[in-house]
């Protein structure tokens, strides 16, 4: 699947996007997959309330299971204006 992030997510994680091999039921255990690989991934997923997340273009919540997934993009929330 690929994986894209945005913003600070891809200052502390150093690449804009990514493909990975995941065996990950839900979003947040691809969130714990990913944290486990280093520091800076660890940062930008310590606080998941500062984050939102689209499944193939579509906003959804970190409990969503990720089966027949294509893409997943984390982002910190938008403001308006």
């Amino acid at each position: 699947m690929d994986i894209l992030y945005f913003a600070w997510l891809r200052e502390r994680i150093g690449v804009p996007r990514e493909r990975v091999e995941t065996g990950a039921a839900t979003v947040r255990d691809l969130v714990a997959e990913l944290s486990a690989r280093d520091a800076g991934y660890a940062a930008a997923f310590a606080d998941l309330s500062a984050l939102r997340v689209a499944l193939d273009q579509e906003l959804s919540e970190f409990d969503a299971p990720l089966s027949g997934v294509r893409e997943v993009a984390f982002f910190p929330p938008m403001t308006g204006g």
